[in-house]
Formats: C-alpha cells, sequence, structure tokens
C-alpha cells in the first residue's frame, strides 16, 4: 500500500449538515430547532448537569453531614508488643523507623496499651495513652513525651478572662457616663451664673 492510497474508515468522515437552506434539504425553516421553546432561540445554554428544572441527582442524593476539623493531629498507633522489636532500651521515633515498625518519623506516633513488656524501656515519642504509661512504669521504664500537651485550665481561663471583660466595660462607661453628666451641670451652673451677672449692668 502507498501513501497515496490511504483512505479514512468509512463512516469516519461525514458531510456538514447545512440548515437554513430551504425546505427541499430537509433542514429548512427551523433549521431542526423546532417550534418555539428555549433550545430555539439564539444565544440558548444550559448547565452541564441541568435536568430541566426537576431537583437535580446532586440534590436527591443524600450526603455527609459534620465537618472536616482541619486542626486534628493524626498519630501513628503503636502497641505494647511493638516494642520489643527495637534494639537496646531507648525507644524513639528513629530507633522504630530502624526496626522496621514504622516507615517514617514525620508523622508523630503514640504508644497504645495493647499487649504487655518484658522489660524495663525508656520511652520519648510524641504521645503515649495513660494505660500504656501505667505498663510502661510498672515495668520499671520511664516516659517521655516530645509535643507538650495543651493545659485545660488554660482554655477555661480565657473564656473567663473575655466573660469578665464585659462587666468591666460596663463599669467604666457608667463612670464615663456619669462624669459626662456631672460636667455638663457644672457647665449649666456656670453659665446660670454669668446671665445673673450680666443682668444688672443691662438695666
Amino acid at each position: 500500500m502507498q501513501q497515496h492510497e490511504l483512505r479514512p474508515p468509512r463512516g469516519a468522515k461525514k458531510n456538514r449538515r447545512r440548515v437554513g437552506r430551504g425546505n427541499a434539504s430537509g433542514h429548512g425553516t427551523y433549521s431542526g430547532r423546532g417550534i418555539k421553546g428555549q433550545q430555539s432561540r439564539s444565544g440558548y445554554k444550559t448547565r452541564p448537569f441541568f435536568e430541566g428544572g426537576q431537583t437535580p441527582l446532586v440534590r436527591r442524593l443524600p450526603h455527609r453531614r459534620g465537618f472536616r476539623n482541619p486542626f486534628r493531629v493524626e498519630y501513628v498507633p503503636i502497641s505494647l508488643n511493638d516494642l520489643g522489636r527495637v534494639d537496646g532500651d531507648q525507644v524513639t521515633p528513629e530507633s522504630l523507623r530502624d526496626a522496621g515498625v514504622i516507615r517514617s518519623v514525620k508523622k508523630p506516633i503514640k504508644i497504645l496499651a495493647d499487649g504487655d513488656l518484658s522489660g524495663a524501656l525508656t520511652v520519648k515519642v510524641h504521645r503515649v495513652s495513660a494505660s500504656a504509661r501505667a505498663k510502661i512504669e510498672a515495668a520499671g521504664g520511664t516516659v517521655e513525651e516530645l509535643t507538650p500537651r495543651k493545659d485545660p485550665e488554660q482554655k477555661r481561663q480565657r473564656g473567663k478572662k473575655k466573660k469578665s471583660a464585659a462587666p468591666e466595660a460596663e463599669a467604666t462607661a457608667e463612670e464615663d457616663a456619669a462624669s459626662s453628666d456631672e460636667a455638663s451641670e457644672d457647665e449649666a451652673s456656670d453659665a446660670k451664673k454669668a446671665s445673673q451677672d450680666k443682668e444688672p449692668d443691662g438695666e
């Protein structure tokens, strides 16, 4: 086969439909648009998901409620049984990675109380559950969390400060109003005295 003998397959190429060229062409008068209606007008556009005015599919289907907390910290859970795979008595994110317990040290680690310990270990990770801490300390080990925990009392005090600031603001506003009233009374008395002093001179 030569290059000049190449032909497109049958049905691949079609003639362009020529509308508005008389009724004899089969596409005259209304040019395939039908009689009246929104789609027969020029400039007609619609959304791809428009369903003719009925309730669209995206509104007919149920959707998930709630929200996704952007400040949530996701920890890598590790059981106490996995700590036995670490060489030595020092448990750190790097030692867990070297032992093959975790893949990377980019995410924070949390020790859970699944299993038991056979010896004393010095655990230095980001979080340790209360029951896991008790088991580690009962075996003679120590626990050190790499990231400090937030004190819940600070959150409560923040709310109290905001509430206590409101009465103080009200008290200061009342004092300012009282001082302004006293000043206005003093000005009125001074003006009255001045008018009384001017009356004899006029006579």
